[in-house]
């Protein structure tokens, strides 16, 4: 009988959090899967099957979510596999029915031996589904013939089944505004681009993350503080750590401002190392020049008109080490008159 198992990455774990909630995944089923079977189940006849049937072989690269619906032809099982890598891997059909088996075999040696011997026993349906975020298009096959050799002469003989995908990256975003739910924003959000457009798509989905419950509040940022994490340095993960896990639904607003705040604090960061690798205009106008033009730029940036005179303090600076020290410590100040003994200290010395 498989195991339970944790998936090993953190991404991994977001989802099988999220999915575990049958809301969530009937969520999923209603707004992605274009049949009419999907628009008839209701949360009462979904449970969730609390196990794993990941093999061994692949246990160090996915995880999986099953559920069980319960109707009156029968129980079907949804089994869903987080493919949650940057490549495409073209044996997937195999790898489920790899699971699908694993599935039946543990339901055939769970089912007293009377019972399963009668000439009307029946093994569940087994519906086989893949959720995928990578930036590459899903290539591999969708039909398990498809990746068997010949099939086409003996069509009528070969097993064939297809499964469901969910391909995050090549859904449209405005149809994932429209759907407004709790999936559907998940999915806008993480979608591969740059951290000023995740910003962007928070702005326009706060309207629907006010309206979630408390738990699923709960899921979304935790599943919210690991995406955002991965696009900054690791200099700013705590502080969105922070920003994320006390914010509640009611106060949406003051979390994107915050973690606006932070990228933009990144952006400077990014600006001033910038200018003093040369990566910039600095470059041409000297070492010295470009470090005081991204010290200068930061202050003011970040305080505003009130640092002008530490700019002035700066201009007079001249030793490239000097400038260097400030820069390293300059990150650390919360307040004008941090950022002030930083400078002041260093002109002493210098």
């Amino acid at each position: 009988m498989p195991d339970k198992r944790q998936p090993h990455h953190t991404h991994d774990r977001g989802y099988r959090e999220l999915l575990s909630s049958k809301r969530a995944f009937l969520e999923l089923l209603k707004t992605f899967v274009h049949e009419e079977w999907a628009k008839d189940i209701d949360e009462d006849s979904l449970v969730r099957v609390e196990k794993s049937y990941i093999l061994q072989d692949f246990s160090e690269k996915e995880a999986d979510i099953i559920y069980r619906l319960k109707t009156k032809g029968g129980d079907v099982i949804f089994y869903v596999l987080l493919e949650l890598q940057s490549t495409v891997d073209y044996l997937m059909p195999f790898r489920l029915l790899l699971y699908m088996v694993e599935i039946w075999r543990d339901i055939y040696h769970n089912t007293p031996e009377d019972e399963r011997e009668r000439k009307g026993f029946r093994l569940p349906v087994i519906i086989p589904a893949v959720l995928y975020n990578g930036a590459n298009n899903w290539t591999a096959a969708l039909h398990f013939k498809e990746i068997l050799g010949g099939y086409r002469q003996f069509e009528k003989h070969v097993l064939d089944f297809r499964y469901i995908l969910f391909d995050v990256n090549r859904y449209d975003v405005e149809e994932l505004y429209r759907a407004a739910n709790l999936v559907a924003s998940v999915f806008a959000l993480d979608q591969k681009m740059s951290a000023e457009e995740l910003v962007r798509r928070l702005w326009k989905l706060a309207g629907v993350l006010k309206n979630l419950g408390r738990d699923e509040f709960r899921q979304f940022a935790a599943w919210l503080s690991h995406v955002f994490k991965a696009r900054l340095p690791g200099s700013l993960r705590e502080k969105v750590d922070r920003i994320v896990s006390e914010v509640n639904p009611w106060e949406v607003e003051k979390m994107i401002t915050n973690l606006e705040i932070t990228l933009e604090e990144m952006q400077q960061q990014a600006e001033m190392r910038g200018l003093i690798k040369g990566r910039a205009e600095g470059e041409a106008r000297g070492k010295v020049e470009a470090k005081q033009d991204a010290i200068c730029k930061y202050l003011r940036r970040r305080f505003g008109d009130a640092s002008a005179g530490l700019q002035q303090e700066v201009r007079e600076m001249t030793s490239l080490e000097v400038l260097d020290g400030i820069m390293e410590e300059l990150f650390a100040a919360n307040t004008l008159e941090e950022a002030r003994a930083i400078i002041s200290a260093r002109h002493l010395t210098y």
